[in-house]
Protein backbone atom coordinates (compact mmCIF):
# COMPACT_ATOMS: atom_id res chain seq x y z
CA UNK A 1 0.00 0.00 0.00
CA UNK A 2 1.12 3.55 -0.49
CA UNK A 3 -0.42 6.71 1.06
CA UNK A 4 -0.73 10.19 -0.94
CA UNK A 5 -1.18 13.22 0.78
CA UNK A 6 -1.29 16.63 -1.56
CA UNK A 7 -0.89 19.90 -0.38
CA UNK A 8 -0.20 23.47 -1.14
CA UNK A 9 -2.79 24.13 -3.09
CA UNK A 10 -5.17 27.90 -2.24
CA UNK A 11 -6.40 30.65 -4.17
CA UNK A 12 -4.62 32.65 -6.50
CA UNK A 13 -4.58 35.42 -9.04
CA UNK A 14 -3.94 34.41 -12.61
CA UNK A 15 -0.20 35.21 -14.14
CA UNK A 16 0.78 33.71 -10.43
CA UNK A 17 2.31 30.44 -9.16
CA UNK A 18 1.82 27.87 -6.66
CA UNK A 19 3.93 25.01 -5.76
CA UNK A 20 1.80 21.54 -4.94
CA UNK A 21 3.45 18.68 -2.83
CA UNK A 22 2.47 15.11 -2.62
CA UNK A 23 4.03 13.09 0.38
CA UNK A 24 4.50 9.34 0.24
CA UNK A 25 4.28 6.85 3.11
CA UNK A 26 4.19 2.67 2.77
CA UNK A 27 6.03 0.81 0.30
CA UNK A 28 9.44 2.09 -1.54
CA UNK A 29 8.03 5.63 -2.82
CA UNK A 30 11.48 5.31 -5.56
CA UNK A 31 9.30 2.07 -7.15
CA UNK A 32 6.30 4.02 -8.42
CA UNK A 33 6.05 6.20 -11.22
CA UNK A 34 4.33 9.25 -10.00
CA UNK A 35 1.93 12.27 -11.73
CA UNK A 36 -0.66 15.07 -11.68
CA UNK A 37 -4.08 14.74 -12.63
CA UNK A 38 -6.66 17.52 -11.94
CA UNK A 39 -10.79 17.24 -12.34
CA UNK A 40 -12.65 20.44 -13.24
CA UNK A 41 -16.51 20.27 -11.96
CA UNK A 42 -18.34 18.34 -14.62
CA UNK A 43 -15.34 16.92 -16.01
CA UNK A 44 -13.24 14.08 -16.16
CA UNK A 45 -9.82 13.75 -14.74
CA UNK A 46 -7.21 14.48 -16.83
CA UNK A 47 -3.38 14.19 -17.37
CA UNK A 48 -1.20 17.32 -16.05
CA UNK A 49 2.04 15.77 -15.52
CA UNK A 50 4.16 12.94 -14.64
CA UNK A 51 7.38 11.77 -13.83
CA UNK A 52 9.74 8.10 -13.81
CA UNK A 53 10.82 6.47 -10.82
CA UNK A 54 13.99 7.63 -11.19
CA UNK A 55 13.37 11.57 -12.70
CA UNK A 56 14.85 10.82 -15.96
CA UNK A 57 11.69 10.89 -17.87
CA UNK A 58 9.02 13.21 -17.51
CA UNK A 59 5.90 13.88 -19.81
CA UNK A 60 3.54 16.92 -19.88
CA UNK A 61 -0.06 17.72 -20.85
CA UNK A 62 0.41 20.29 -23.65
CA UNK A 63 -1.74 22.50 -22.24
CA UNK A 64 0.48 23.39 -19.40
CA UNK A 65 3.92 22.97 -21.13
CA UNK A 66 6.28 25.58 -20.39
CA UNK A 67 4.59 26.28 -17.21
CA UNK A 68 4.48 23.51 -14.93
CA UNK A 69 7.04 21.73 -13.77
CA UNK A 70 7.27 18.14 -12.38
CA UNK A 71 10.00 16.83 -9.97
CA UNK A 72 10.92 14.45 -7.04
CA UNK A 73 12.81 13.94 -4.08
CA UNK A 74 12.96 10.03 -3.28
CA UNK A 75 15.08 10.42 -0.08
CA UNK A 76 11.90 12.82 1.22
CA UNK A 77 9.45 10.83 -0.73
CA UNK A 78 7.98 13.62 -1.93
CA UNK A 79 6.91 14.68 -5.86
CA UNK A 80 6.18 18.29 -6.64
CA UNK A 81 4.42 20.34 -9.38
CA UNK A 82 5.18 23.85 -9.45
CA UNK A 83 2.76 26.04 -11.35
CA UNK A 84 3.84 29.28 -12.86
CA UNK A 85 2.30 31.74 -15.11
CA UNK A 86 -1.60 30.23 -14.18
CA UNK A 87 -4.59 30.84 -15.95
CA UNK A 88 -8.40 30.36 -14.77
CA UNK A 89 -9.08 27.45 -16.60
CA UNK A 90 -6.34 25.89 -14.93
CA UNK A 91 -8.69 25.86 -11.92
CA UNK A 92 -9.30 22.11 -10.51
CA UNK A 93 -8.63 19.96 -8.14
CA UNK A 94 -4.99 18.85 -8.36
CA UNK A 95 -4.53 14.68 -7.84
CA UNK A 96 -1.69 13.14 -7.39
CA UNK A 97 -0.92 9.20 -8.35
CA UNK A 98 1.43 6.42 -7.71
CA UNK A 99 1.81 3.55 -10.86
CA UNK A 100 4.33 0.86 -11.64
CA UNK A 101 5.84 -0.25 -12.77
CA UNK A 102 8.01 3.15 -12.57
CA UNK A 103 10.56 3.32 -15.29
CA UNK A 104 8.69 5.39 -17.53
CA UNK A 105 6.27 8.40 -16.89
CA UNK A 106 2.11 7.19 -16.71
CA UNK A 107 0.15 9.55 -18.78
CA UNK A 108 -3.50 7.65 -18.48
CA UNK A 109 -5.34 7.50 -15.00
CA UNK A 110 -6.11 3.72 -15.81
CA UNK A 111 -2.42 2.82 -14.92
CA UNK A 112 -2.32 4.40 -11.54
CA UNK A 113 -2.71 2.28 -8.52
CA UNK A 114 -2.96 4.77 -5.99
CA UNK A 115 -4.36 8.27 -5.62
CA UNK A 116 -4.01 11.16 -3.10
CA UNK A 117 -7.22 12.55 -1.77
CA UNK A 118 -6.50 16.32 -3.63
CA UNK A 119 -6.06 19.49 -3.43
CA UNK A 120 -8.08 22.76 -4.85
CA UNK A 121 -6.48 24.93 -7.19
CA UNK A 122 -8.66 28.13 -7.90
CA UNK A 123 -7.05 30.72 -9.86
CA UNK A 124 -8.96 34.23 -10.57
CA UNK A 125 -9.32 36.24 -13.72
Amino acid sequence: QVQLVESGGGLVQAGGSLRLSCAASGRTFSNYAMGWFRQAPGKEREFVAAISWSGGRIDYADSVKGRFSISRDNAKKTVYLQMNSLKPEDTAVYYCGAATPGNQPRMTRYEYDYWGQGTQVTVSS
